[in-house]
């Protein structure tokens, strides 16, 4: 069963050293790499090496043989994969939550409300295909909401959705809240309703054939504890399973278009 406690997890000597790979979810870009400067400011003689992607791509790739020392899932049923194939060290923890929104271009041109206006054929819509957890979170999106939304293409990964309305290419996309955090003043975010909206739950595990035993444990502890606080700034929510607050997030600054109001709102 998947833990959420920190406190279960065996802090490791913190004396760690040498090369640590990280195959982390795309939507943790950001996130991670700072944690992963903080860690390394903790222990000069370790090296971070991160391979950030979708995670079904991640998960994929470790079951095939590729060297990685830590897995950390944008969902469970990735996770699952890795640990059915026993393939993970320890126990996965969940480390993190996040919720989704609709990102667009800023000032919100298309006028778009709510996941309702998705439907709209003359949009230009993205996300991602349904094994990638971006993609099946969009979908149950549209199931709670009761809405048929064909999307114009499944980019690879969440920062693919994000990169196509960036650039001009899509009117709209359904990304992770943090996602639209992370794009500042290049995008405005649409927020989805509570009771349509998902959780994603973060897992993290070390790997069953970790080159760096020690270093992933010590990493995968300052994840659950030191670095929490880096992933709330980024907008992740708390492990409690409540919905991520962009508009209450300060650092990166964000966002938010109202549901009826499609100016931008700084916070």
């Amino acid at each position: 069963m998947l833990s959420t406690s920190a406190a279960a997890t065996t802090t490791p000597d913190t004396d760690v050293t040498g090369d640590i790979v990280v195959f982390a979810a795309a939507s943790l870009t950001d996130s991670f790499t700072a944690i992963g400067e903080e860690f390394e400011s903790d222990h000069p003689d370790v090296d971070i090496t991160f391979n950030f992607a979708a995670s079904s791509d991640l998960v994929g790739q470790i079951n095939e043989g590729a060297s990685a020392d830590v897995f950390a899932s944008a969902d469970q049923s990735n996770m699952d994969k890795l640990t059915d194939a026993g393939n993970n060290g320890d126990e996965p923890q969940t480390f993190a939550t996040n919720s989704l929104a609709i990102i667009v271009e800023p000032g919100n041109p298309e006028r778009i409300t709510g996941v309702e206006s998705l439907e709209d054929p003359d949009l230009i819509v993205v996300t991602c295909a349904p094994e990638v957890p971006i993609g099946a979170y969009s979908q149950e999106v549209f199931e709670n909401a009761g809405v048929d939304v064909d999307p114009d293409s499944f980019e690879e990964n969440v920062k693919g959705v994000v990169t196509k309305v960036v650039e001009g290419e899509a009117d709209a996309g359904l990304v992770y809240a943090t996602d639209v955090i992370a794009a500042g003043d290049d995008a405005e975010g649409v927020e989805i309703p509570t009771d349509i909206n998902v959780v994603a739950e973060y897992p993290i595990a070390v790997t069953a054939d970790a080159p760096n035993a020690d270093g992933a444990a010590a990493f995968e502890a300052f994840v659950l504890s030191d670095g929490q606080a880096t992933l709330a700034e980024y907008g992740f929510g708390p492990l409690d399973g409540g919905a991520t607050d962009p508009a209450g997030t300060s650092e990166p600054p964000t966002t938010m278009s109202d549901a009826t109001t499609p100016e931008t709102t700084e916070a």
